[in-house]
């Protein structure tokens, strides 16, 4: 049986408790590491990246340009294109993507 455990914040010091119920769906989850930050940064983190850790909810991604490998059309990707692996326009990527 899970018991509640003091933490502290990775970025404000504060301690917190990470319950024995959040323990457990922690576990249910599959999720392996304790929470690094008090549910208050948390809910500051996520405010401030959309929930995802990438810059805001605002975030623009950086395009880059790329020939796609099937249809030859001119397109925008967002990762840079390294050359060793084939890039696709979204309606190729579309067709091809397996599921």
């Amino acid at each position: 049986m899970a018991q509640d455990k003091n933490l502290s914040c990775r970025d404000c010091g504060a301690e917190f408790v990470f319950t024995a119920s959040e323990q457990d769906f922690f576990a249910e989850k599959g999720f392996t590491n304790e929470p690094g930050r008090c549910p208050g940064c948390r809910a500051a983190r996520k405010q401030t990246s959309g929930g995802f850790g990438r810059g805001g909810g605002n975030y623009q991604r950086e395009m880059h340009p790329a020939t796609c490998a099937t249809c030859g059309k001119e397109t925008q990707v967002p990762f840079r294109p390294s050359g060793d692996r084939p890039v696709y326009c979204s309606d190729c990527f579309s067709a091809t993507r397996r599921y």
